[in-house]
């Protein structure tokens, strides 16, 4: 660490003497440093084209419209300017030497009918969206606030869903995880403002960006092919979030937004309350604030099996609460410097009470299980991100620190579970919803016992610090290397994990479950009986458990074999070369990142030996360390072979680390010595981490065309390849070395190699007549070893679809805008379980929104979110099985939108 250190310092301070040494040199040549904003100067445009025809010089604004042209001659020239979606400008201007020109330039829109929708509309956010896709240097997507506010969306991952190759994983029917082409969201990299974003939940690298609220975001951009001066963990890709900034908007703005939607299958109704203000001083310094409120109140009903013995019906009632802000300052002394902090918090919270119903079918020896899951759960994400830029002639330098913490508490977590025998219950679960079937003393609580109460208080910890700087230089004169990069990172990442679970499992002599029953349960896909109080059950455990019977020694298992720490330090340094040759734009460089690793938690052993009365619970710290170190090359190739047609290519090494349960040391074993026929028998069964695992390498190929047809819209197609390296699988390793004699012991280990190819097909088109039209399509397919029943088995990647779609119809006028869409993802296999497949059944969903400008600055629209109802289905090796079916309902929204 201290090494990485010292190179870092060493490194910053040699770019800035480089700079000071240049200033001298660059103080004769002259300098034109830009804006692009509308005729109302309320706008600016990020991704437009700006060239000096005389001089052969090209650039591309920023996200603030800015562009920026150094050592120039002195003399006349023609500047152009070209935004897809806006009539071209072209700008005489006169250049002496030694003098910075600071021209503003107005940008209009290619037709009157365009007028207001480029100002407001979606033709704004997908404009924006598509000229910085367009400017790119490598394969990437782009969702723009503008874009954002035209879906029914809540969060950052339902908002990437629209995208070309995205999918989501949902939770009770709101998006959570964002997959990039089928690739695992684990195995993405996540950043906030530059910052790599740790995760909140334990044992997982994947970010849930459900805790981020879409108000609060300006870009989101998402990286298919890296650059090699970007993170290298990005198998999938790379996230960006950028948070809104005073410069993304011309002058003083604020706006205020409220919302309130309805729930159809849990009738509740929701508050929403955002805002946000910007303002500019002097043309220097900007503060830019975003306040965002959410509570939903909603529910599911489940109805799940093992396919063999067992049915069970889950009834949710949640209520979920998403708190974020933002403040970010921009200081911009003059042309040359600009400094910055970026802050974002968001605090997500979810509170949900399920109650449950086991069925276990044995013919006379059925039995039924009636749980209750009573748990709060709070995730935050905070990042704090502080840097600058300075501009030296052709030296830019920049550099950032950064500190981000996740979490996630879970700190009275409280479970019930009751027990009764009853030989009159038949299911049937051959079918998408199984049914079952009893007499009435299913429903009588007096028939049963209780089984076990537990408590449990889990929090899990993720920071990350890091800094990082950047040294690049251009090349005015030379014909063919027009910039040189290069510069260093270094990260710090700590991953806690701490668990105290409380088992009871005895002495509920005088506790009646019947004096928990409750009324019968709102449950939409059968009769689920009466339920459990919620809160009297809470109250009893709270007056009760000093009293209770406790567990130790499972508690004690439990508690100590989830409990971990991990430590990751990353030093990475890389080069970067950008070449353009004629048409040809080139970026090519190499990457280097060395990781020192390690992992501390314990072996925690329960030894249960009748043959010498022994019952105990054996604890033995484990330690793990080793350093690894990678050099991973990447080539992004754009040529372009007009104004209006693109074609690119890549290549990159990227990898991924294994997430931190995968690698954490941790044992969990379970150690029985029971008398069988006369003789005594062992049996030994574990759980460990693996903390030897290798990361996951990939080798990236990409190939695509973009064609631009003019106003608004884009036409494009790509293909792409993965080749992945030390996949990791789950196996039985019992009776391999240090296993000997156990009869399972369930482990991850580093598999075969594993392929992925795909198509990505996009079209966008915007009309005179309003119309508007969206469609993106993602075909692929993937092979990977794994395990089934201890053999080898050819079987898809996890989550990988072969098909991923979006569909969306539009309509927009001066009052009006409309839209209808639609998301659609195949079926994918979830996991092996045992010796089945547990597949996630394709899912379709039709979502609108509609707004209506009363005025230019006030709007009310109505968004209706799932209207086909669409549930949330997985079965077991034929779609007839069921493995889990779940419905959310319909969701109804009203609400308003004021630009102040």
């Amino acid at each position: 660490m201290k090494n990485h250190l010292t190179s870092l310092a060493l490194a910053v301070g040699t770019a800035c003497c480089s700079v000071t040494a240049v200033a001298a040199a660059a103080e004769n040549s002259a300098g034109l440093i830009g804006q692009l904003t509308n005729d109302a100067g309320n706008r600016v445009f990020a991704g437009a084209k700006i060239e000096i025809t005389e001089l052969d010089k090209v650039t591309f604004s920023r996200r603030d419209g800015t562009f920026r042209f150094v050592n120039l001659p002195e003399g006349e020239f023609t500047l152009v300017v070209t935004y897809i979606g806006a009539a071209p400008v072209t700008r005489q201007v006169s250049l002496s030497a030694g003098e910075n020109l600071t021209p503003v330039i107005t940008i209009e829109a290619a037709s009157e009918s365009l007028e207001e929708v480029m100002v407001r509309g979606q033709r704004s956010g997908q404009a924006s969206a598509i000229n910085q896709q367009r400017m790119a240097d490598n394969i990437k997507s782009i969702v723009s606030a503008d874009a954002i506010g035209q879906f029914p969306d809540q969060n950052a991952a339902e908002s990437l869903q629209r995208l070309p190759g995205l999918s989501i994983e949902r939770d009770q029917g709101e998006g959570r995880f964002v997959g990039i082409r089928g690739i695992d969201p684990n195995l993405n990299n996540v950043t906030i403002n530059g910052l790599n974003v740790p995760s909140p939940e334990g044992g997982v690298r994947s970010v849930a960006l459900d805790v981020i609220p879409s108000e609060l975001i300006q870009t989101l951009e998402v990286s298919k092919s890296v650059t090699s001066d970007m993170d290298a963990d990005a198998i999938g890709g790379s996230i960006e979030v950028k948070s809104v900034s005073a410069f993304d908007r011309k002058g003083q703005t604020a706006t205020l937004s409220g919302q309130l939607s309805h729930n159809q299958l849990r009738d509740e109704l929701s508050p929403k309350l955002s805002g946000t203000y910007t303002n500019t001083w002097n043309d220097s310094f900007g503060i830019a604030a975003a306040l965002s409120y959410f509570e939903r109140s909603f529910g599911s009903d489940n109805i799940e099996s093992n396919a063999d013995d067992e049915i069970e019906q889950r009834q949710y009632t949640i209520t979920r609460e998403r708190l974020g802000a933002a403040v970010n300052l921009d200081y911009r002394p003059d042309f040359n410097n600009q400094y910055y902090l970026r802050t974002l918090y968001s605090a997500f919270s979810d509170d949900e009470y399920r109650q449950a119903n086991i069925f276990v079918l044995d013919g006379e020896d059925s039995e039924v299980e009636r749980e209750s899951k009573d748990r709060f759960e709070e995730q935050s994400i905070l990042t704090l991100a502080a840097g600058a830029e300075h501009m030296r002639g052709e030296w830019l330098l920049d550099y950032q620190v950064g500190y981000a913490k996740s979490d996630e508490s879970e700190p009275d977590a409280l479970y019930y579970t009751f027990v009764a025998e009853d030989s009159s219950i038949v299911g049937d679960m051959q079918r998408r919803i199984p049914t079952v079937t009893y007499a009435d003393s299913v429903n009588d609580f007096s028939n049963y016992e209780v089984d076990e109460i537990s408590f449990e208080d889990n929090y899990a910890e993720d920071t990350e610090n890091s800094i990082k700087a950047n040294l690049s230089k251009s090349f005015a004169e030379s014909p063919y290397l027009s910039e040189l990069k290069t510069g260093v990172k270094y990260r710090s990442r700590t991953k806690s994990v701490d668990s105290n679970i409380f088992i009871y499992d005895g002495d509920f002599d005088d506790l009646d479950p019947s004096q928990f029953a409750t009324n019968e349960v709102d449950y939409g896909i059968g009769n689920f009986g009466p339920g459990l109080h919620r809160a009297g059950m809470r109250d009893y455990y709270n007056q009760n458990a000093a009293a209770l019977e406790l567990a130790e020694l499972d508690s004690e298992l439990e508690s100590n074999g989830a409990s971990y720490q991990t430590n990751e330090d990353i030093f990475a340094a890389y080069l970067m070369g950008t070449f353009d040759i004629d048409k040809l734009h080139i970026v090519a460089g190499v990457r280097y990142e060395k990781t020192d690793f390690d992992t501390s938690g314990m072996r925690v052993e329960l030894v249960e030996d009748e043959q010498n009365d022994i019952e105990e619970v054996v604890n033995t710290a484990w330690s793990s360390q080793r350093s690894y170190d990678y050099l991973l090359p990447s080539v992004n190739v754009k040529y372009n072979v007009s104004d209006k047609l693109i074609v690119r290519a890549a290549y990159t090494q990227t990898l991924s680390r294994p997430g931190f349960e995968q690698s954490a040391a941790f044992q969990i074993i379970e150690s029985k010595t029971e008398e069988d026929d006369g003789q005594f028998v062992t049996e030994r069964e574990a759980e460990v981490g693996n903390p030897e695992l290798l990361s996951y390498e990939s080798d990236n190929f990409d190939l695509s065309v973009e064609y631009y047809p003019g106003q608004v819209g884009v036409i494009s197609a790509g293909l792409f390849y993965k080749q992945i390296d030390n996949f990791v699988i789950y196996a039985d390793v019992a009776g391999t070395a240090g296993w000997e004699g156990f009869d399972e012991v369930i482990q991850p280990l580093n598999g075969e190699t594993a392929d992925l190819t795909g198509l990505e097909l996009s079209w966008v088109k915007t009309f005179e007549n309003g119309l508007l039209l969206s469609a993106n399509g993602t075909f692929s397919d993937s092979e990977a070893t794994t395990l089934l029943d201890g053999e080898e088995y050819q079987t898809s990647l996890p989550n990988q679809s072969d098909t991923v779609g979006n569909l969306a119809v539009g309509y927009e006028d001066n009052a009006w805008s409309l839209r209808l869409a639609m998301t659609y993802k195949s079926k994918n296999l979830e996991e092996i379980d045992g010796d089945m497949l547990r597949m996630e059944d394709a899912h379709q969903q039709f979502d609108f929104m509609g707004k209506y400008y009363i005025s230019n600055d006030f709007t009310v629209y109505f968004n209706a979110i799932n209207i086909n109802d669409e549930p949330y289905y997985h079965y077991f090796d034929r779609r007839n099985q069921n493995a889990q079916y779940e419905e959310y309902g319909r969701t109804f929204e009203i609400g308003f939108n004021w630009q102040l």
